[in-house]
């Protein structure tokens, strides 16, 4: 993503709260996180105007499932199946065990 921060787009949550009080750089100008990352090993980063740093979490998606992602309507699609099934909109079609290979 190019350019200015699209709020609805990468901020999920405004509610930040201050987890580190003037954290300083090493002589390398690294800075170290620890804890903070809670897990989080990749991260895009993003800065703005101001020198403000944003650093959201994200995670690789195998090559070929990224097609899915890249499908606005194929996605919602996915992401409305799964909603209907999580309120038990489901209909049984049978064994499909047939199609299977292998």
């Amino acid at each position: 993503m190019h350019g200015y921060l699209m709020s609805s787009s990468v901020i999920k949550n405004t509610n930040f709260e201050l987890v580190t009080e003037f954290a300083r750089t090493d002589a390398k100008k690294r800075l170290s996180l620890g804890e903070v990352l809670a897990g989080s090993s990749a991260f895009n980063i993003y800065r703005n105007t101001f020198g403000q740093l944003f650093l959201d979490p994200v995670r690789a998606v195998p090559a070929d499932e990224a097609w899915l992602f890249e499908n606005p309507a194929a996605l919602a699609s996915v992401k409305r199946g799964l909603e209907q099934a999580a309120r038990g909109e489901v209909h049984d079609l049978g064994d499909f065990s047939k199609h299977a290979k292998g």
